[in-house]
């Protein structure tokens, strides 16, 4: 057996690219019917290795497909399933009139072993060549909250009689899933699971409460889910999260700080890893840092440079703000990232394409004058 990533790395990435001209004309074409499927696959495979390239000439110890294959972080993933139905809606929620889509759970959940996500890391990884492929998707909470406890579809039509029901099938979805990519040769998986920031932003949890449920419960339900999916994970696959606060078109959705879900949040021993957001004074102190557990090797991974705004940040006070995280959790334990991908959806962030590489440049170049394993894989 290959010996384990020594992932999440000291310098990381959460995954999306801002998506270049030619992702966005081929996609056009296909929903305008000029081209096939297929077709956009060859355009993905050109612009997936050219990303990977980019990310190779950064020094990055693991590659993403910059997310170039889906429309949405999270939907495309989750679109996938057997018992997801997708819909269109329009939304103000991150400060943009924009429609969008949401999904709600409209029969019994199950993974479907053809997902396209398992043939669309295949195709990465063989244009990866050596390098590891770092595969995102997004974690079976955004289901809990968004298909199930917020949807008003799913209440007209309720599939399980309680949540105790739902996270069984829920969590064996996601087992299926982490099997079948590790199956593919998957080694490197990241559970993006933003739903946890709306359990402690205040606008959201009084959302929640007019749906009929208690914000306060259903942080330990999301932990239970989790600790569940992860159950039986294979030995030698690193396994993630990222958690932040939204990111669309370089806007926001929650607000709060960690401190009400750090509890539960960072004992979910399942994961290697925990990428969070602190690139900005909503994301508040690291003091919730005091919950992850001392008799494990789990790293967290600070979100310290954002993908908002082009401002290169200093790199002095990046260093200054590890060292306070450092006073809760030992800097053996600590990494460095984005606070999130540069391109969560296919319209991305409000940067040029050339900060995004700055600012990776910038997190390996601080994470080396930190650490001195910055760069072992």
């Amino acid at each position: 057996m290959a010996d384990k990533l020594k992932a999440p790395f000291r310098y990381d990435i959460v995954g999306s690219f801002l998506r270049p001209q030619a992702i966005h004309d081929a996609r056009a074409s296909w929903k305008a019917g000029n081209i096939t499927f297929e077709q956009l696959h060859k355009v993905e495979d050109v612009e997936v290795a050219k990303v990977i390239e980019a990310q190779k000439q950064v020094g990055l110890h693991a590659v993403t497909d910059g997310e170039f294959r889906r429309r949405w972080w999270h939907l495309d993933w989750l679109a996938g399933f057997n018992g997801i139905k997708v819909y269109d809606f329009k939304t103000a929620g991150f400060g943009i009139e924009k429609v969008m889509q949401g999904t709600y759970v409209d029969s019994p959940l199950s993974f479907d072993p053809n997902h396209p996500f398992i043939e669309g890391f295949r195709r990465t990884q063989k244009l990866a060549g050596d390098t590891p492929v770092k595969q995102t998707i997004s974690g079976p909470n955004m289901i809990t909250l968004d298909s199930v406890v917020l949807s008003a579809q799913y209440a007209a039509n309720p599939v399980y009689a309680n949540l105790d029901e739902l996270r069984h099938d829920l969590a064996k979805t996601y087992q299926d899933a982490i099997k079948a990519f590790h199956d593919a040769g998957c080694r490197y998986l990241q559970l993006d699971d933003t739903s946890w920031g709306a359990l402690f932003s205040p606008r959201f949890r009084a959302k929640i409460e007019a749906c009929g449920y208690d914000p306060d419960e259903l942080i330990d339900v999301f932990g239970d889910i989790t600790d569940e999916a992860l159950e039986g994970r294979p030995d030698d696959m690193v396994i993630t999260t990222h958690m932040c606060k939204g990111n669309f078109m370089s806007h926001w959705l929650y607000e709060g700080t960690y401190e009400t879900i750090a509890r539960r949040l960072l004992n979910i021993r399942g994961f290697d890893g925990f990428f969070l957001e602190y690139d900005d004074e909503r994301s508040g102190s690291f003091e919730p840092l005091r919950h992850l557990p001392t008799d494990t090797d789990q790293r967290v991974v600070l979100g310290l440079v954002t993908t908002k705004t082009a401002e290169l940040e200093d790199p002095e006070r990046i260093r200054e703000r590890i060292a306070e995280a450092a006073k809760i959790v030992p800097l053996e334990r600590l990494c460095l990232s984005p606070q999130c991908g540069f391109s969560s959806t296919e319209e991305g962030n409000s940067i040029d394409p050339s900060v995004q590489w700055e600012k990776l440049a910038l997190v390996r170049d601080i994470a080396r004058s930190v650490w001195d394993d910055a760069d072992e894989a």
